[in-house]
């Protein structure tokens, strides 16, 4: 189906489906393996997505008219997907509505903590991680500020470091309460 759009079917659009319409609209065309490494190195860094997930939903969205989908003639014959005037409407209807949600919160050392693994023993493992990705946020940080990207892409990474920094603060002080 070279470039042109489906009948549109009716879905629910989901927080995956905003991941992947927020991508393709960044870069204009993507293959699902494209988006795949897009979302590893953009919102991979705050927002958990199953690599399975991302390459699943262009096609549902294709075939609900949110995405064009052009196949190669030669070679892999890979699926590029773009916008459509649906999908670039419901992307930026997206965009344009705050949200209440809370983010969910899977931490599996607070699980394990939860369920009555040594405090002690987590600590000293999730401590380094903690700081280690402090220092990995910051130092993408100051590229990010470096290339002057855009205000959001920033405070995302801010964000991201005030977490880890809270973790830090978490965790030291979990491990010398427990000593």
């Amino acid at each position: 189906m070279q470039g042109a759009e489906t009948t549109a079917e009716e879905i629910q659009l989901t927080t995956t489906s905003h991941v992947v319409l927020g991508l393709i609209n960044a870069a204009g065309e993507a293959t699902p393996y494209d988006l795949k490494q897009m979302a590893e190195v953009t919102v991979g860094n705050f927002f958990s997505i199953p690599h399975s997930q991302v390459y699943a939903e262009p096609k549902r969205l294709a075939r609900a008219g949110y995405l064009s989908e052009r196949r190669e003639q030669a070679g892999r014959r890979r699926k590029h997907y773009s916008l459509t005037d649906r999908g670039r409407k419901a992307f930026s209807d997206w965009l344009d509505t705050p949200t209440e949600q809370l983010y969910s919160l899977r931490d599996p050392g607070l699980l394990k903590l939860a369920f009555g693994s040594d405090p002690v023993a987590l600590a000293e493992v999730q401590l380094p991680v903690h700081r280690a990705r402090v220092t990995e946020l910051q130092a993408l940080l100051t590229t990010l500020e470096l290339a002057h990207a855009p205000a959001g892409a920033r405070h995302v990474v801010e964000a991201g470091i005030g977490h880890e920094r809270e973790y830090v603060r978490f965790w030291s002080k979990l491990l010398k309460e427990e000593r």
